[in-house]
């Protein structure tokens, strides 16, 4: 039997909780990065004199950069592996951070946050695909949306960075601790797995079947037994324009619509969020200190999709959080009160991350093993392009709108995104990856 029949007879143990926990940790560090910008941007306003614009274009560097990197991280795990691309991705993140806490001008501020933003972007959709490759069939949604749920950790670690060193120690120390991805870096390249699915579909048929004995040897340790393996077919190379063909061109029409749309739901909100409260008249310590409780809702929606997704889909999970985040943003930008905004404003977080890790969860599954990091990278890619026009979007219809209207139409940005998941059409729940 080949290496991936082998792979998806093992039962769930220390060696796959062990994986999770690496790419999980660099997962939470990015998180943190992408997030430090949102809370450390009232202060740079105020030590570089910024117009509404000029802020949401330096929130949209970036994501701009996470653009390039989605697209062109994919197309190079495929070339070169999964592990070297998370693990060097992570590098160019964290140099880029310690760099963006070095900058002299606002120029520099947006040219630093776009190499940031690089690692950003080719590290996310590959991890999350490296993931789904080291479990069986039957648990990867699982863990791909616990991997996702790290996401929380590090954005409640930015918001925590933001709340209690910004206001006494400045920006630039939270940019500073925003470097240490480039330390975890080396470390994860020495202990992170490389696929087997990857290997094997790249005719490395020996070390895929001396990686999953390594497994193998690893959960009989822990006492568990092997059931014998079924026949699995191997995969074979598939050119990248198959993405753009029949049966294929749907999935990737709707899955990258969706992404477009959630992401500039998403950062368009949350980019701005602090900001908005003090433009609305909250210090920059209670604006922190508010947004500081709504991201704590986060982890509780990721951990609520985790257990849906293997019990009710992937697609129903994905669409129903999609609408309810929606909902809550509609909610939120109708609030008058402080209760209120705490409320809304947590729900918000609570559904919209809980649809992220649907989407983590749903979109390397709608692919087949030889195109499932260049499909995910290119709707990671698609939704770059929401993601980086949003922020600048919000900053430049801010003085127009205010902050009431450019949340209601994020709301709706939501909702469509719930509707193009919901045409996608496909369900993978525990059906075996090709």
């Amino acid at each position: 039997m080949n290496a991936i029949s082998r792979l998806e007879r093992l039962p769930i143990g220390r060696v796959h909780y062990r994986y999770l926990y690496l790419l999980g940790l660099g997962w939470a560090l990015d998180a943190m990065d992408v997030g430090l910008i949102s809370f450390t941007l009232p202060a740079i306003k105020a030590a570089f004199n910024l117009s509404s614009a000029q802020m949401g274009l330096l929130g949209s560097a970036g994501l701009v950069g996470m653009f390039l990197g989605a697209a062109v991280g994919g197309r190079l795990a495929d070339r070169y592996g999964r592990r070297a691309v998370v693990a060097y991705s992570l590098l160019v993140a964290g140099v880029g951070s310690l760099l963006t806490a070095l900058a002299p001008s606002y120029g520099a501020l947006l040219f630093f946050r776009f190499l940031t933003g690089i690692g950003l972007g080719a590290e996310l959709p590959v991890a999350a695909s490296l993931m789904g490759e080291l479990v069986p069939s039957t648990s990867r949604g699982r863990f791909v949306v616990w991997l996702e749920a790290f996401w929380a950790v590090g954005w409640f670690l930015a918001a925590l960075v933001g709340f209690l060193l910004v206001p006494e120690a400045g920006w630039r120390w939270a940019f500073v601790i925003g470097a240490i991805p480039a330390l975890y870096a080396a470390w994860l390249r020495l202990g992170a797995p490389e696929s087997p699915r990857w290997l094997a579909a790249r005719g490395r048929a020996r070390e895929a079947e001396a990686l999953v004995a390594r497994m193998e040897a690893a959960l009989r340790g822990e006492g568990k037994e092997l059931p014998e393996p079924q026949p699995a077919p191997e995969p074979t190379p598939r050119p990248y324009g198959d993405l753009f063909r029949p049966p294929l061109v749907r999935r990737t029409l709707f899955i990258a619509l969706a992404w477009l749309t959630l992401n500039a739901g998403y950062y368009g909100a949350f980019i701005w969020l602090p900001s908005l409260l003090v433009e609305q008249g909250y210090s920059l310590v209670r604006s922190l200190a508010f947004v500081l409780i709504m991201t704590a809702a986060q982890l509780p929606g990721y951990l609520t999709a985790a257990w849906l997704v293997e019990r009710w889909g992937r697609r129903p999970v994905l669409v129903s959080f999609l609408l309810l985040s929606a909902l809550a943003a509609l909610l939120f930008a109708r609030s008058d009160t402080a209760a209120e905004l705490l409320v809304f404003g947590a729900s918000l977080s609570f559904f919209n991350l809980g649809a992220w890790g649907a989407i983590y969860a749903y979109t390397p599954e709608l692919f087949p093993t030889a195109l499932r990091t260049s499909g995910a990278g290119l709707a990671g890619a698609a939704g770059r392009l929401g993601g980086m026009a949003a922020p600048y979007l919000t900053g430049a219809l801010l003085p127009a709108l205010g902050a009431g209207g450019v949340l209601l139409a994020h709301g709706v940005l939501l909702a469509a995104a719930g509707a193009f998941a919901f045409l996608v059409g496909a369900e993978t729940r525990g059906r075996a990856l090709e």
